[in-house]
């Protein structure tokens, strides 16, 4: 699907998606759980429906039912071997492929993982080595499918941290399941390690106790249970990023569902726009932004890499110099996140420098109009979208309907903010 926006100001109050990242881990600390649970005000994408897929697959019953905050999950627990071989669908969602593979084999589960689209790119290195130090079998032929069979033991655990946290995570679930304690530790600097510490959250509200003894270091007592209970999952920040970048481009947005306390990592953009000159403010529970007049600054990516897209777009039409930095493992995304901003800003009109880490962005006050690649990439398009009011002619996004795999009323939204938009 091709979408076309001609430029105009947003204005409007919007209910954040709930946390992508935290709804996978919610969903997966009950499907852990012998027993009853709800998960309430999710928001339903096609990553969250590959995790709940697998989980169902390897024992739980989950229920959707619909209401005005969103969608409730009943959740009955228990994951258990299952007869056969299974054939285990993530989609195009690296979270759900590296934080089920753990538990394929806690549950002691013969597996083959599939998945579309780049996700047979992502890296799994760490988990091959694990299962090579754990005689854990595994096949493949590079990427996916991957089939393993085995189970999972308590025990030392070693893994680089500067691949993705989300390995970590997926241990992080597994491991208190085993019949003996482990330790997990991270062999290099621990990146996006905020991540980490919302699996951390996670598992303490469960009823899972995990001691962190330094950074990196994990020891994780074994044979503990989940606890079942009602778990409310809070708006995304990644996903308020776009409408923040809209507002500030030109118009004014409230935001409702945001958390003041959340653990997400992407709750830094509030202060990168704000380092920006952006007006940001909290007012009556809602977060309110404004159209500002922006200067560019450098943002460390090392811990907020999907933070990228937004805020690149967002660069390139502020004042100054944007530098982006400590990006590389943005490259490794849904597509070459990196690769796609400068690509596609450049056909804008933006003045946008590649280098191997990260972007250097020299910012105009406003950029052509035109058609434009969202390189199958749910954050590439909705970066491109959130910059329209700044832009001097009609937008043309070839692939919106990538924005289904995290945000799928995206463009609902955004025509109730005011947008124009009109399939091509």
């Amino acid at each position: 699907m091709n979408i076309t926006i001609r430029p105009a100001p947003l204005a409007g109050t919007l209910r954040v998606p709930s946390s992508k990242s935290m709804t996978h881990r919610e969903i997966i600390a009950a499907a852990l759980a012998k027993g009853e649970t709800e998960v309430t005000g999710v928001t339903w994408s096609e990553d969250i429906e590959a995790t709940v897929r697998i989980l169902s697959l390897f024992g739980a019953a989950i229920e959707k039912k619909e209401g005005k905050e969103g969608i409730t999950l009943s959740i009955r627990g228990g994951l258990a071997k299952q007869e056969g071989l299974l054939h285990a669908d993530a989609g195009e969602s690296g979270s759900t492929l590296r934080f089920l593979i753990p538990l394929g084999l806690s549950s002691g589960n013969h597996v083959v993982y599939t998945g579309r689209g780049r996700l047979s790119e992502r890296p799994l290195t760490p988990y091959y080595d694990m299962f090579d130090r754990k005689q854990i079998s595994y096949h493949t032929e590079g990427g996916l499918p991957l089939e393993v069979q085995g189970t999972l033991p308590g025990g030392a655990y070693e893994l680089p941290g500067d691949v993705s946290s989300q390995f970590f995570t997926g241990l992080l679930f597994a491991l208190p399941l085993a019949d003996e304690d482990s330790t997990l530790r991270s062999t290099t600097p621990l990146e996006s390690k905020s991540y980490v510490d919302m699996t951390l959250d996670t598992l303490a509200r469960h009823g899972i106790t995990i001691h962190e003894k330094e950074e990196g270091l994990y020891e994780i007592p074994g044979r503990q249970h989940y606890k079942t209970g009602t778990f409310a999952v809070e708006g995304d920040y990644s996903q308020a990023a776009f409408w923040l970048t809209a507002a500030l481009s030109g118009g004014t947005i409230a935001l409702t569902g945001l958390s003041d306390t959340s653990l997400q990592g992407d709750r830094a953009i509030v202060t990168l726009l704000k380092d920006m000159g952006g007006s940001i403010e909290k007012k009556e529970g809602r977060l309110l932004a404004e159209k500002s007049s922006l200067h560019g600054i450098t943002m460390d990516a090392e811990n907020v890499p999907d933070l990228v897209p937004a805020f690149a777009a967002l660069a390139a039409v502020s004042e100054g110099v944007t530098e982006i930095i400590h990006a590389g493992r943005v490259r490794l995304k849904e597509c070459d996140r990196l690769h796609a901003m400068a690509v596609e800003l450049t056909k804008l009109g933006a003045s946008v420098e590649e280098k191997p880490e990260g972007l250097v962005i020299r910012g105009k006050p406003v950029l052509s109009g035109g058609t434009v690649s969202s390189w199958n990439d749910h954050r590439i398009a909705m970066a491109l979208a959130s910059i329209t009011p700044k832009l001097t002619g009609p937008l043309t996004i070839e692939g919106a309907e990538s924005v289904k795999k995290s945000y799928p009323r995206f463009w609902e939204d955004f025509r109730k903010v005011g947008g124009k938009v009109v399939e091509a």
